[in-house]
């Protein structure tokens, strides 16, 4: 049987492939702290849950999704992105719901790429976007995301050649793997950047309510004229603690959403009409818990950033999002392996950053997916051995 070329263009998914060795860690007895998992220990607050519940019960809810208006969910992603962020869309040609990230993460390349089209990837970035171009038949050019630069993109350094046959530019704020965060200033070069150059912007922002330390996390389409070149992704995955409910938005340029509803026309038959429900209410209820929550990744956070800086690590302190990059200890140079011989000795288990790319190389990565008493015994066990 031959299987298609493009298959050998990309690797698989590192996360899967671990989920079964840690597995495999704890059947056998071990205790493993798993900080690589980006899969927070906190649920949906009770009303979202006793929506979709009630929703589920309904004998009406469970005909094809395109069955039902997709407007009640449209209109409330509007409402929320004007209230959050001052953005004003128009919810019939600049809104789209999505079945989780990794739908519009996949689907985003085969409407903005042909065969041999250039794309702008960042260089530490989340993997699937590095697949998804391959997979659309596309060539990436990474985009350096150094430490030196905040870990935001050099749009100056950039060769004006390669700009002006690109078709789109991924970024990410804020950042996985970095934890960095955007300003408006940097959006506005964006824009300025992808206008001189005809460049699609892809902004991903699932991570723009969880901030800390009076940080809060702008939209990429809070710049003037951004919606003439891009679009943005958010989620209820990290806002709203529902990373399994797969509900995503996609705002922004009206062709490109009209581009990404009729692949999807093919693709789905569009989202579960229960979640529909229970995201339009959500999306409409105050969002009080979502401060506790930050509040609780934020002595997370300290946790983490203190302990290692106590065994000598480089360790940026992050603003938002719940992970924490860090430094491979010095004389380290390879992450694979020295996170590999970490989990073997102390069962812990990190993720090391040259998954994310050949930037990524002499950092890893922690996620503050544990209560603080699991956290402080990686640390220990890490000081121990580190030590």
């Amino acid at each position: 049987m031959k299987m298609a070329k493009r298959l050998n263009e990309f690797e698989a998914y590192l996360g899967t492939a671990m989920n079964l060795i840690l597995t495999r860690m704890k059947a056998e007895g071990k205790d493993v702290i798993n900080l690589g998992l980006g899969d927070p220990d906190v649920t949906p607050p009770e009303h979202m849950r006793k929506t979709l519940a009630d929703a589920c019960y309904d004998e009406g809810s469970h005909h094809y999704p395109s069955f039902y208006s997709p407007m009640p969910l449209k209109e409330a992603i509007t409402d929320w992105y004007k209230q959050r962020f001052g953005v004003v869309c128009d919810p019939e040609t600049e809104v789209l719901p999505l079945l989780g990230s990794a739908d519009g993460l996949f689907h985003i390349h085969t409407c903005l790429l042909d065969v041999g089209d250039t794309a702008f990837v960042p260089d530490p970035c989340y993997p699937a976007y590095v697949a998804g171009v391959k997979i659309a038949g596309g060539v990436v050019e990474p985009v350096p995301l150094l430490k030196e630069n905040g870990f935001l993109p050099d749009l100056e350094a950039i060769d004006p050649k390669v700009a002006q046959r690109a078709q789109m530019i991924w970024v990410n704020y804020p950042n996985n793997p970095t934890s960095a965060h955007a300003t408006i200033e940097f959006y506005k070069d964006l824009v300025d950047w992808a206008y001189k150059y005809d460049v699609a912007v892809v902004s991903d922002n699932p991570y723009s309510e969880v901030c800390f330390d009076g940080y809060c996390a702008p939209s990429f389409l809070n710049v003037d004229g951004a919606k003439e070149v891009g679009v943005e992704f958010n989620s209820l995955s990290k806002a709203y603690n529902a990373c399994g409910w797969r509900t995503v938005m996609l705002l922004g340029n009206k062709d490109i959403v009209a581009g990404m509803a009729k692949i999807k026309s093919h693709s789905d038959r569009g989202m579960f009409y229960p979640l529909q429900v229970a995201a339009t209410a959500a999306l409409k209820v105050a969002t009080d818990f979502m401060e506790p929550r930050n509040e609780m990744y934020k002595e997370r956070r300290d946790v983490v950033v203190n302990g290692l800086s106590d065994i000598g690590i480089d360790v940026q302190n992050p603003k938002a999002t719940f992970y924490v990059w860090a430094s491979l200890p010095e004389g380290v140079i390879n992450s694979k392996e020295w996170c590999f011989k970490i989990l073997d000795e102390i069962a812990v288990w990190m993720i090391p950053g040259s998954m994310y790319g050949k930037y990524g190389e002499g950092f890893f990565r922690i996620a503050l997916t544990h209560p603080v008493e699991r956290l402080s015994e990686a640390m220990e066990r890490m000081k121990k051995y580190l030590s």
